[in-house]
């Protein structure tokens, strides 16, 4: 039996011309792959590109903004007064209730007058002594005056009586001598010349001490006048002390704690006092606002006066409106704040010291200016900007100017117009060019 045997041929040899159409047989193969790999990778960039991203959007319009600061206020009394007793002694009565309203002028405490009135009392009686010891030192004044008065009339008339003595001694000594009348004659007449010289002489004396009496009297006047006024500014005071043992409310307030009930002894200037008085219409608002506001601040307060509102916190009443009425003259260095205070007129009482409230400072109101919410912000490495929704539903990155925030707002100064739409939620998955799908508030959360 013959065996048959597989024969091999070898492959046909390729001339020139077909080794060539191989080669771009091969490469046709490649290229056409890779075409195929490139076109379905192109086709899914594309299909992705196409695939709208859901966001919420909101549109920026004009608006008037509140330029304002917020802040947190304590509420403090207008004026505070401490009720203290003036005088030592037992305290009476007491008429009112604590934490009542008292008005100006209302009665509060009586204090025991009894031994201020006898005090009193005594005053006066010293007074009238020194009233009646000045009249008798004016009456003694009088009197030496008059005593003056009478010597120099006296040292007059026998001034007068003197100048005729002497004339007769004269005559009579000259009579003497022409042997007309005796020596013992002449020398009668001498000597009541001589008498009433010394007479005269007398009556020089007699005024001057009647001169000095003047002036001791004028002392006794004066001594008396001032033992007089010593009186009476005794009985200013005994009536002043008198008149501590009732005190009344300096101030209309709102009355605190008693300090002292009745029947117990107060003391004068005790330290801690009877009642305090705090004065709650008008009340302040105390607040601060950071050190970099103020030039602000300053601007707007420079155009006239600038309200304040203050919020209770958890409270459902309206604001209540103020005026600022206080800015410190120094910062304080550990916080970088200046103190500020604004005054209410609390009619109602809304407002208690010592309470801490929501406070809005209001500079100004800008006009027509461009809004949009605040989440439509985005920051990025050169600042911040918005998506903005183009007609064909895709977004480009807008860079923006942004001003003040107000609420849930923010002004735009630059890079937006009215009208435009900006994207407020969704931003997480975008990019430039990006399409979406506007989705509506409620389907977003």
């Amino acid at each position: 039996m013959i065996s048959k045997k597989a024969i091999i041929k070898p492959p046909p040899k390729l001339t020139p011309l077909q080794k060539g159409s191989l080669g771009l047989l091969v490469l046709g193969i490649v290229c056409f792959s890779s075409w195929a790999v490139w076109g379905k990778k192109t086709t899914q960039v594309k299909t992705d590109n196409h695939k709208a991203v859901p966001v919420v959007v909101a549109q920026a319009s004009r608006a008037t903004i509140p330029l304002e600061i917020p802040s947190t206020g304590t509420v403090e009394a207008y004026s505070t007064v401490s009720i203290k007793s003036l005088v030592d002694g037992q305290l009476m009565g007491v008429y009112f209730q604590q934490g009542q309203q008292v008005k100006k002028g209302q009665l509060l405490f009586k204090i025991d007058p009894a031994p201020f009135q006898a005090d009193l009392d005594r005053a006066i009686a010293q007074q009238v002594q020194a009233q009646a010891q000045v009249q008798q030192a004016i009456a003694n004044l009088q009197q030496a005056n008059d005593q003056v008065t009478q010597a120099k009339s006296t040292q007059v008339k026998d001034a007068a009586q003197a100048r005729n003595a002497d004339i007769e001694a004269k005559r009579y000594t000259h009579l003497f001598q022409q042997g007309a009348v005796t020596q013992e004659q002449a020398q009668q007449y001498r000597t009541s010349a001589d008498a009433a010289e010394a007479t005269v002489a007398a009556d020089r004396s007699a005024i001057r001490e009647a001169i000095a009496s003047v002036g001791s009297a004028k002392a006794n006047v004066q001594n008396a006048q001032a033992n007089l006024k010593a009186a009476e500014a005794a009985v200013a005071s005994a009536r002043t002390q008198l008149a501590y043992t009732t005190i009344y409310a300096p101030i209309d307030g709102q009355t605190g704690s008693l300090q002292v009930n009745q029947g117990n002894l107060v003391k004068a200037n005790d330290t801690s006092g009877l009642v305090v008085i705090n004065q709650i219409h008008p009340t302040y608002i105390s607040f601060s606002i950071p050190q970099q506001q103020l030039p602000e601040l300053k601007k707007y307060m420079a155009q006239g006066k600038l309200e304040v509102d203050a919020l209770i916190p958890n409270s459902s009443a309206p604001p209540i409106r103020g005026k600022l009425t206080f800015v410190d003259n120094t910062f304080d260095a550990t916080t970088g704040t200046i103190q500020l205070k604004a005054t209410f007129n609390n009619t109602q009482g809304q407002l208690s010291p010592g309470e801490f409230v929501d406070v809005v400072l209001k500079l100004a109101q800008l006009p027509n200016a461009i809004v949009v919410p605040s989440q439509a912000l985005q920051t990025g490495q050169n600042g911040q900007y918005v998506y903005v929704v183009q007609p064909d539903r895709t977004v480009a990155a807008r860079p923006v100017q942004v001003g003040d925030t107000v609420g849930n707002e923010t002004v735009i100064n630059r890079g937006l117009q009215p009208g435009e739409q900006v994207v407020t939620d969704g931003q997480f998955n975008l990019a430039p060019g990006v399409s979406v799908a506007i989705q509506s508030s409620n389907k977003s959360q």
